[in-house]
């Protein structure tokens, strides 16, 4: 799917969107979307989903059919396709638009958009608070009755790049990112590890040591070390932030009262001309592929290792 939305007639080089990746992998947007439309997305939402603990299959039904895989948002099972007219507050905002064309070109294609909970403690079952206690990716989708899998939940996730999805593949997205409420330190708020992409791709969990002035050491095989200090990303409905799929991010577990609502999209190329981004990549020193990216998991899905470095963010 190409995203329908008028493009600037060629991307500027000197684009803020592309400077910013290219020196500390991600980009905030200085003007916040629009609040009244977002506000209002939230509120369908809201109105279609109750975020309590009716989301949840019980101990005894999860056990009787564990199912880790197949249990995001899918085409069809998508509920942000619904509010597919709502969108253009973001689909059509001029600075997302030139931003995204400075940086994959035009036609850029859309590889996927859904909404992302952010799921509060007081919600979640206490039988599943004990599995998942020290899992380093706490998606709650196995967990959550099949009627609403289609919304991604989540209960923290451990810092990682979005190529963690895409093992074989080069990093040639970009994921957007857009709050539909105020968010805050108490609102499970995303954390980025600034300039951590220029390691290039690497295998979840990373290898990561918090410094005591809120920096990380972050390493690999065969790869010098750097540091890389944590920003944490806070701000009002409407905020958007966009990132290199190398760039490591995170977020702790929901503590506040009630859940966070955003929205995550991962957009692409939409043909084979060089791209901002193909610059990028260039002036990293690594690859930015790997054939495995992940070995957190066992064969069946589950996590199979206790591993979280977001929470001592």
């Amino acid at each position: 799917m190409t995203i329908a939305a008028p493009l600037p007639s060629s991307p500027e080089a000197d684009h803020p969107a592309l400077t910013d990746l290219m020196a500390t992998g991600y980009h905030l947007y200085p003007r916040a979307l629009d609040p009244v439309a977002a506000e209002a997305l939230l509120t369908a939402v809201r109105n279609e989903r109750s975020f309590d603990g009716d989301l949840f299959l019980s101990e005894a039904e999860f056990d009787a059919d564990p199912l880790y895989r197949g249990v995001n948002p899918r085409p069809g099972r998508n509920l942000l396709e619904k509010y597919d007219h709502m969108l253009g507050f973001v689909e059509q905002d001029p600075q997302i638009v030139s931003a995204l064309a400075a940086l994959l070109g035009q036609g850029y294609s859309l590889l996927d958009k859904k909404l992302v909970c952010g799921v509060p403690a007081s919600t979640i079952p206490d039988w599943l608070k004990a599995r998942i206690l020290g899992n380093p990716v706490n998606n709650l989708g196995p967990y959550v009755k099949p009627q609403y899998r289609d919304i991604t939940y989540f209960f923290g996730i451990d810092f990682h790049q979005d190529l963690i999805d895409f093992p074989g593949r080069a990093s040639d997205m970009i994921t957007l990112y857009v709050y539909l409420h105020p968010v805050t330190a108490s609102d499970a708020p995303l954390y980025l590890l600034e300039g951590s992409h220029k390691l290039g791709a690497t295998v979840f969990p990373h290898d990561l040591t918090r410094n005591a002035d809120a920096s990380w050491r972050y390493a690999a095989p065969g790869r010098p070390a750097m540091g890389c200090q944590q920003v944490m990303l806070t701000g009002g409905a409407g905020f958007a932030g966009m990132w290199h799929g190398c760039t490591l991010h995170g977020t702790q577990p929901d503590v506040a009262d009630h859940e966070r609502i955003s929205l995550r999209y991962l957009l692409t190329r939409g043909g084979g001309a060089p791209n901002g981004l193909d610059r990028v990549n260039e002036s990293i020193d690594w690859p930015v592929i790997l054939p495995a990216t992940r070995e957190d998991l066992n064969a069946a899905g589950a996590a199979r290792i206790k591993h979280n470095a977001v929470n001592q963010a």
